[in-house]
C-alpha cells in the first residue's frame, strides 16, 4: 500500500470510491466537477512545496494498491480554513441560571456562533474502500498527513483541526439538521452538506445569528452535540491517541465534534525522525518495528511497514523499501504507528 499525491489519472478511481461514501461526508464529494475541481487544487498545491505561507492550499492523497494499481483510499490536508469565507462552527457553553424566589438553579447548554476568519489547518477527506479495512490499512492512511506535516511545517498553521462526522443516518436525516438547521436553511441536510463544498454564501446569509438553548431541541437531537457516526468512532479513537482533543466546538450543520491539537504535539509529528537507509531485507528479526515511512525526496510518499533501528541507520524490509521506491543511502523520515506504552 503506497500513500502518494493525487495525480490527474487517478480522477476516474476516486469518483468511484465517492460513490461508496455515506451522507456527512462533504469533503469527498460524489459530483464529479467538484471532485475534479479539487484535483486540479490539489496539483497546483503540490507544484511549489517551498511556499511556506499557508492560504488554504488542499493536499489530496491517495492510497494505492501497487499490486494491481487500485486507488482504494483518499485523505487530505487544508493548510489554512476562514480568510475571505470564514471557519464556521458552533461553541458548547453552559450557562447557570438561578432564582431566590424559587429556590431553583437550572443549567444550560447553549450553542454560540463562531466565525474565524484566520482559522487553523484541517484535516480531512479520509476514506477507505470497505474491502480494504483492517490490518491497519486506515491507520497508515490517516498518520501519513502527519508525516507530510512533519516534512513541510512550514506549509500549515500551528493548531490543527479535524471535523468528525456527525449523527447521521443512512437516508441521509440528520437530528441536530431537523431540529435546527432545516428552519433556518429550508433545505434538507444533503443538499446543504453539498452546498458548503461549493459555495459558502447561504451559511452567513441564513445562519441563526442569535445563541441557540439545546433545552428548546428534541431529546434525540440534543443527544447527537458532539457525537459522531458508528463509523467514525475508530478515526476519533486514533486521532485522540494522536494527541487531539474536543474543545467544546461542532459542526454547524449536523453538531459532530471539532477536534484539535498543536502541530507540534500530534504524536507522530513529535515521534517523527529522519534517519539514512543502512540495510533492506527480506524479513526482520523479533526486534522490528510496525512503523510509517515517507520518502525524503521531491515527491512525497508513504508507506507502512517493519524498521528496525540501528545506531547507523534504518533497516528496511524489502516490500516497504520497494512501495517507496527507496534504497540504501536514502534517508527516509518514520515514526511508530502506535504510541509506546
Amino acid at each position: 500500500m503506497l500513500i502518494r499525491p493525487v495525480e490527474q489519472r487517478d480522477l476516474d478511481q476516486l469518483h468511484d470510491l465517492a460513490q461508496l461514501t455515506k451522507y456527512g461526508l462533504t469533503t469527498l464529494p460524489k459530483d464529479r466537477a467538484t471532485f475534479e475541481k479539487r484535483v486540479r487544487q490539489s496539483l497546483r498545491a503540490f507544484e511549489d512545496l517551498n511556499d511556506a505561507d499557508p492560504q488554504g492550499q488542499l493536499y489530496l492523497f491517495v492510497m494505492e494498491d501497487t499490486a494491481s494499481q487500485k486507488v482504494v483510499g483518499t485523505c487530505g490536508i487544508v493548510s489554512k480554513v476562514g480568510g475571505f469565507k470564514p471557519f464556521y462552527a458552533f461553541r458548547l457553553e453552559t450557562e447557570i441560571q438561578q432564582s431566590k424566589t424559587l429556590g431553583s438553579k437550572h443549567e444550560h447548554r447553549v450553542l454560540h456562533l463562531f466565525k474565524n476568519h484566520d482559522g487553523p489547518t484541517e484535516i480531512g477527506s479520509l476514506f477507505l474502500h470497505p474491502e480494504y479495512r483492517g490490518g491497519g490499512n486506515g491507520r497508515v492512511l490517516s498518520l501519513s498527513r502527519f508525516l507530510f506535516l512533519a516534512e513541510y511545517p512550514k506549509l500549515f498553521e500551528q493548531e490543527v483541526i479535524a471535523e468528525m462526522r456527525g449523527v447521521v443516518d443512512e437516508a441521509g436525516h440528520s437530528p441536530f439538521w431537523e431540529a435546527l438547521g432545516v428552519h433556518f436553511f429550508g433545505i434538507d441536510f444533503p443538499n446543504a452538506d453539498m452546498l458548503s463544498l461549493i459555495n459558502k454564501d447561504f451559511i452567513e446569509e441564513l445562519i441563526p445569528r442569535h445563541p441557540v438553548y439545546l433545552d428548546l431541541l428534541s431529546p434525540e437531537a440534543q443527544a447527537s452535540v458532539a457525537e459522531v457516526h458508528p463509523n467514525t468512532v475508530p478515526a476519533r479513537r486514533l486521532l485522540e491517541g494522536e494527541g487531539f482533543a474536543y474543545h467544546d466546538m461542532v459542526d454547524i450543520f449536523e453538531a459532530g465534534p471539532v477536534l484539535q491539537c498543536s502541530q507540534a504535539n500530534i504524536r507522530t509529528v513529535k515521534e517523527s525522525r529522519e534517519l539514512p537507509v543502512v540495510s533492506v531485507e527480506s524479513t526482520l528479526g523479533e526486534g522490528a518495528l510496525p512503523a510509517i515511512v515517507s520518502a525524503k525526496d521531491s515527491f512525497f510518499r508513504a508507506s507502512g511497514g517493519k524498521v528496525a533501528q540501528t545506531p547507523d541507520g534504518l533497516v528496511l524490509e524489502s516490500q516497504l523499501a520497494e512501495d517507496l521506491q527507496v534504497s540504501v543511502g536514502q534517508t527516509v523520515r518514520f515514526a511508530p504507528l502506535k504510541a509506546s506504552c
